[in-house]
């Protein structure tokens, strides 16, 4: 009986050590993988979020203006011509 019992402890330590060792693994090749598609992707020209809406924001900024200038400019126009 004494050696069944020592057997198993040593398959489950075994086995303890070999789900560490397979978690390690899949944390590396995790970070491996983030590390290559953020170097794929920077080397294609993509931009952030952050830089996206940024320019969304100054353009939606100056279609406002925009307006807002042709507004003006019909005004004046319309006061020369009357």
């Amino acid at each position: 009986m004494q050696t069944r019992s020592k057997f198993f402890d040593d398959m489950s330590q075994l086995m303890t050590n070999a789900m560490g060792v397979a978690q390690g693994a899949k944390t590396e090749a995790e970070t491996a993988m983030k590390s290559m598609i953020d170097r794929w992707m920077a080397d294609r020209d993509f931009v952030t979020r952050e830089e996206f809406d940024a320019v969304r924001m100054m353009a939606q900024k100056a279609r406002e203006e925009n307006a807002a200038l042709s507004s003006r400019i019909a005004a004046l126009e319309a006061k020369l011509a009357g």
